[in-house]
C-alpha cells in the first residue's frame, strides 16, 4: 500500500538533510509505525506521502499511486492527521465533520460505520465548537474528520503528543480496531512505549532508518545481555559505570541505571565487589529483557 525508495528531502540554501534515502514498505491492513524523536524526519515524509511536499530525490507510491504523478487521486483517498490540530477552531464538532464529507463528496451517514464507534464518545458535545475541546476530544474529532471519506491508508503524525494518558490508551485502541476493518494505518510517534502496539516499526533518527522489523524481533536481537542497576546515590552510580573499565554501555532510564558489559563472565559479582568498595549501598542489580528505547539507544551508539 505504500512504497518508499531513497526518498531525499533537504531544506533551505544550506541544504540541511532532513530524509537521507529512506526506504520502506507498508502491507495493506498493515499498522505501521514510524518510531524516533523530535526532528528525525517523520513529519517530512508524512508530507511526501499525502502530496504536500516534494522530495528532492528517490520515489514514493501510496495505493499504487505516484506521489508526484498522481497527487490529485492520492488526496482523494488518504486520510490525513497532521501533528497540530489543524481543524476549524470557530466551527463546531457537528459542522467539522459535515464539511470534511462534504469537501470528499460524501455523507457522515454515508461512513458512519467507519467513526461510529469513535464519535459517539465526542456526540453528547456536538455543537460545541472545536477550539473549545481537551485535547483527548480534539484527537478524536480530528481522527473522525481523517476518516470520513473511507480513505485507503491512513496516515496518523504524532497523534498522541501531548495528549493525557488515559486518551494515549483509548486511542491505539480506536487504531486497532479501525484495522480490524481492512484500513492501512500509518503512525509516527516519539513515545517508544508505543512502538509496541504496532504490527511493524521503522526506527529513525536524523533522517536514517536504524531499523526496520516488529517490536519483538528487534527486541529479540538486541546483540548483548542488558542490566538493571541502582544504588543509594544515582548521580554518582552513572558516572562510575560510565568509568568501570567492564561497561559496554550505560545510561539512566527511570529510577535505574541500564548497562551492558564488554565480557560477561563474573561480570554482575565484579560489579557489585568495585561498588560496595566504591561505598555505594542499596545495591540492585537484576537482568532484564531489552526495551524498543534500549534498542534505539543501542543503534545510536553503534
Amino acid at each position: 500500500m505504500v512504497v518508499l525508495n531513497d526518498i531525499t528531502k533537504t531544506y533551505g540554501k544550506e541544504k540541511m538533510l532532513a530524509v537521507d534515502k529512506v526506504s520502506f514498505t507498508v502491507n495493506k491492513g498493515e499498522l505501521f509505525g514510524l518510531i524516533g524523536p523530535d526532528g528525525a524526519g517523520k513529519t517530512s515524509i508524512f508530507r511526501i506521502l499525502t502530496t504536500l511536499l516534494l522530495a528532492d530525490g528517490g520515489t514514493a507510491t501510496v495505493d499504487g499511486l505516484d506521489v508526484v504523478k498522481d497527487f490529485k487521486q492520492i488526496r482523494n483517498t488518504v486520510g490525513y492527521m497532521p501533528g497540530k490540530f489543524s481543524l476549524y477552531q470557530d466551527l463546531s464538532i457537528e459542522e467539522n465533520l459535515n464539511f470534511f464529507a462534504t469537501v470528499f463528496n460524501t455523507t457522515v451517514e454515508e461512513n458512519y460505520h467507519l467513526i461510529k464507534d469513535i464519535y459517539v464518545q465526542i456526540e453528547p458535545f456536538k455543537k460545541r465548537r472545536a477550539g473549545k475541546l481537551s485535547g483527548g476530544m480534539k484527537q478524536k474529532l480530528a481522527l473522525c474528520c481523517a476518516l470520513i471519506h473511507k480513505p485507503t491508508v491512513l496516515f496518523l503524525d504524532e497523534p498522541t503528543t501531548g495528549v493525557d494518558p488515559v486518551s494515549r490508551k483509548e486511542f491505539w485502541e480506536m487504531l486497532k480496531r479501525l484495522k480490524e476493518q481492512n484500513i492501512t494505518i500509518v503512525v509516527s510517534t516519539p513515545y517508544m512505549d508505543e512502538a509496541t502496539l504496532c504490527d511493524r516499526i521503522a526506527l529513525i533518527q536524523q533522517g536514517k532508518i536504524l531499523s526496520i522489523d516488529t517490536p519483538q524481533n528487534i527486541m529479540q536481537a538486541y546483540p548483548a545481555d542488558l542490566y538493571a542497576v541502582k544504588a543509594d546515590n544515582m548521580a554518582k552510580l552513572l558516572n562510575a559505570l560510565k568509568n568501570y573499565n567492564n561497561t559496554q554501555l550505560s545510561y539512566a532510564f527511570g529510577e535505574y541505571a541500564h548497562l551492558s558489559f564488554k565480557e560477561n563472565r563474573n561480570a554482575t559479582a565484579d560489579l557489585i565487589a568495585t561498588l560496595k568498595s566504591e561505598d555505594f549501598r542499596e545495591i540492585e542489580l537484576k537482568q532484564i529483557q531489552a526495551t524498543i528505547e534500549d534498542c534505539f539507544i543501542k543503534f545510536l551508539k553503534n
